[in-house]
């Protein structure tokens, strides 16, 4: 596989299965109109969020290599960000939430390579490098907000999802593409928004991923910090919306107190929300995300763990009380007494300790599924886990003996044993036998013509997470969605527009603009382009700096665009800035 990223030390650390999500940053397909929405966007964010942002934004933009001028290069930006301990990566659009997660458990954050168009420059449904890398990198400058955000990956990339989190998933990233998209149809939009809001109102209980996504987009996307009464801005999704952000601040938008409530409210990623939540420091969050955690399969385990995973017919992991793990696809439980009796799961899995995967028990070894009971032997005390070497043989549990084990969930194993397998400090972990048979009551649960059976040991289940245990057992894990963002095609007169834009973008450089030059092509969008607010404005700031004559003419034509209602909020903001500068 083609990597698209540097290897440093903080890009050499990522999994391998996580590498097919990276994309190179294509660009060389910016187009210079890209490049004046991005430092249009950035000089209003600087000049704007000076005033309503925390204080880790504005340093966060110069530690972090990010400039108004121009898109950055993200070769450039991991230069800076290794020495904070981070580092960027460039992907297409939406990526799937737990890939998105691990990839910031390990201090790298995703930024979608595509930027918004000219159309949705105050606001867009699609993630894009400037909500990317203008909004999230900033704030990790700050050493606790990177490491609450380091700490969410870890914790969230461990969510379970449900079955409809993907296809949820899958919709969305489909609506946010088809809205930035110039030629997208109405219909297609239509059709696609509709299964997002059917999807919405059918997802049933909400997984943990679903809930975690909730926590992230309340706090990371749209979070504020501060009093209710005088919020700062830290959410990564604000910091990018020179429309949001002004909106906001508005008192038609609640502000509420950030609590672990926030894991239940639902959001919609096409419209401004009505309510924001404000945590009173960076502190909080964490503490907010640990109570979460609390909640979780993961530090609960039990039968209602493994559920949640057979119920999201997607890889995950159990970890009994001797530390074992097994990863795979979960398909059925036996309960008894409300615990785990035995589970079972269908296709490639693999056996691993402290997130290692044991020698002879990865997914080769176990291609069609692994199933084993949980819990204490009928009329023995002792749990297998707790039993000597002496102990085991006092109980018959040796090589080479002929043994029936019978659970007190009612599971029976009836076999030769082989051997067993023990862990660096001597805890037995499998014991493995041959000639072996497996029952619940009438349920024949392993033939004995289906080879050697590894038991797992372990009196409960203490753990239940999304994902493998180790990274390395699943070199396949994740799915590349097939829905790509496509690349905008221009026709002749959109070209001839975008030449424009690069002529007035030199002559700012390299300072070589003069009033014939500027009228000139100030003639030429008056006749050809009657609606480009954007490049007008460029000129009018090259005129306003020079003091050139034309700059009336221009600012007269700026004022009749103004009527159009879509370019009056952008037009005079736009104005302000020139005359600031």
């Amino acid at each position: 596989m083609i990597l698209h990223f540097e290897l440093n030390e903080v890009t050499k650390k990522l999994p391998k299965h996580l590498h097919k999500f990276v994309v190179k940053q294509p660009y060389e397909e910016y187009t210079a109109q890209n490049q004046a929405v991005w430092r249009y966007v950035m000089r209003m964010n600087v000049e704007y969020l000076s005033r309503v942002a925390h204080r880790s934004y504005l340093s966060g933009l110069e530690k972090t290599g990010i400039s108004s001028e121009n898109i950055p290069y993200l070769e450039g930006m991991n230069r800076i960000l290794k020495e904070i301990g981070w580092a960027a990566v460039s992907v297409d659009g939406f990526i799937p939430p737990n890939a998105f997660m691990e990839f910031q458990a390990y201090n790298v954050l995703v930024i979608a390579s595509d930027i918004r168009t000219i159309d949705h420059i105050e606001y867009t449904p699609a993630p894009d490098i400037i909500h990317e890398a203008a909004g999230h990198a900033p704030i990790i400058s700050n050493p606790e907000y990177a490491a609450y955000l380091r700490r969410f990956g870890e914790i969230g990339s461990k969510a379970i999802s449900s079955s409809k989190d993907y296809e949820m998933y899958e919709a969305i990233r489909l609506l946010s593409i088809l809205k930035e998209d110039p030629h997208s149809t109405k219909k297609e939009i239509k059709i696609a928004q509709e299964k997002v809001e059917y999807l919405q109102n059918n997802m049933g209980e909400l997984s943990e991923m679903a809930q975690i996504r909730n926590l992230h987009w309340w706090t990371v996307e749209y979070g504020l910090i501060g009093t209710l009464g005088n919020p700062k801005i830290y959410g990564a999704g604000l910091l990018s919306s020179i429309g949001e952000s002004t909106w906001c601040m508005q008192k038609q938008v609640k502000k509420l107190p950030y609590t672990i409530d926030t894991a239940t409210i639902n959001f919609d990623i096409t419209k401004p929300q009505p309510q924001l939540f404000v945590t009173p420091n960076f502190a909080h969050l964490s503490l907010v995300l640990n109570e979460f955690a609390n909640t979780m399969a993961m530090r609960k385990g039990g039968i209602k763990g493994v559920r949640k995973l057979i119920n999201s017919e997607n890889l995950g992991t159990i970890e009994l009380t001797t530390g074992i793990q097994i990863s795979g696809i979960f398909t059925k439980v036996i309960e008894h007494m409300n615990k785990v009796a035995y589970f079972q799961t269908i296709g490639p899995t693999a056996l691993a300790n402290r997130d290692k995967e044991l020698i002879s028990h990865g997914i080769t070894n176990h291609a069609k599924g692994f199933g084993s009971p949980v819990g204490k032997l009928k009329g023995i005390n002792l749990p297998i886990e707790d039993m000597s070497p002496r102990d085991l043989k006092a109980y018959g549990i040796y090589e080479g003996e002929q043994k029936t084990l019978e659970f007190e969930s009612g599971i029976v194993i009836r076999g030769r044993v082989i051997t067993g397998t023990r862990d660096l400090r001597g805890k037995i972990l499998i014991i493995s036998f041959d000639n072996c048979t497996v029952t619940h009551k009438d349920e024949i649960l392993f033939e004995s013509d289906w080879g050697i059976y590894d038991m797992v040991i372990g009196k409960a289940v203490v753990s239940a997470y999304a994902g493998p245990a180790d990274v390395n057992s699943f070199l396949e894990l994740g799915k590349v969605s097939e829905t790509k963002t496509p690349k905008i095609s221009y026709s002749n007169k959109e070209q001839l527009l975008n030449k424009l834009y690069a002529e007035v973008k030199n002559m700012r450089e390299e300072n070589t603009s003069t009033n014939k030059k500027i009228t000139e092509i100030f003639n030429q969008l008056k006749t050809q382009f009657q609606l480009d607010w954007l490049l007008i404005l460029e000129l009018y700031e090259l005129a306003l700096q020079n003091n050139y004559m034309i700059k009336s003419a221009i600012l007269q034509k700026l004022e009749q665009l103004k009527n159009n209602k879509s370019f009056t909020r952008l037009i005079e903001n736009g104005l302000v800035l020139c005359k600031k500068h």
